[in-house]
């Protein structure tokens, strides 16, 4: 029984391993990849999916799913993420004068900022490390759920705070989102000048953060 327990185990986790390399990743492919029947890497696939650690497209590809998201950002969370973060964080203070924060996933309905540099202006956003903003409707969201595309950032304005703009981009990981980088600017001094300015370098230090956690 511990022998065919752990054989199970094992191939689900070169399964899980194969659709975070691979995604996205059809049934048929990922048998393929892990030299198992169809039959079982589907039965290991539903048994992944239901725990929310893949999740399948309207094509039937599978991806890693928020779960498997959330506990990789919360690995990273800790030591890597926040480490690695600092310097891309700082370069974009110093390009746009404006605080900038990481956040990550946080419950199925939230994200949570992990760190903060905060800006040079005598007028900036307080700290708000620690705390969690919703998902739904705020530029940290469309990042951390992937709707935006690369090279692009979420700009939302008025959202969770009435005279704040955020502006967003996220850190991609071999495709995967593990979390964003995000500028909260009070929205009188928010020109289209500034916004492009903190758009272009958040897309540059997510893009270089991104590079760094996947040991490119």
């Amino acid at each position: 029984m511990a022998t065919t327990s752990t054989r199970t185990v094992d191939r689900a986790m070169d399964l899980l391993a194969t659709v975070t390399e691979q995604s996205p990743i059809s049934l048929t492919e990922a048998a393929r990849a892990t030299d198992l029947p169809a039959s079982t890497a589907l039965r290991l696939l539903r048994s992944l999916e239901s725990a929310g650690l893949l999740t399948r497209d309207e094509e039937g590809r599978y991806r890693p799913g928020a779960r498997l998201i959330q506990l990789g950002a919360r690995a990273f969370s800790r030591e890597s993420l926040v480490t690695l973060s600092r310097d891309a964080m700082e370069r974009v203070v110093a390009r746009t004068g404006e605080s900038v924060y990481l956040s990550v996933p946080g419950t199925s309905d939230n994200a949570v900022y992990l760190a903060i540099v905060e800006g040079t202006h005598s007028v900036r956003h307080t700290n708000w490390v620690g705390r969690t903003v919703p998902l739904e409707g705020t530029a940290a969201g469309m990042a951390l759920r992937g709707e935006v595309a690369p090279q692009e950032f979420a700009r939302r304005p008025k959202t969770v705070e009435p005279d704040v703009t955020a502006l967003s981009a996220p850190v991609r990981v071999n495709g995967t989102v593990v979390g964003a980088l995000s500028t909260l600017v009070p929205t009188y001094r928010c020109t289209k000048e500034l916004e492009a300015r903190c758009g272009e370098a958040l897309v540059e230090a997510t893009a270089e953060l991104g590079h760094a956690l996947s040991g490119e």
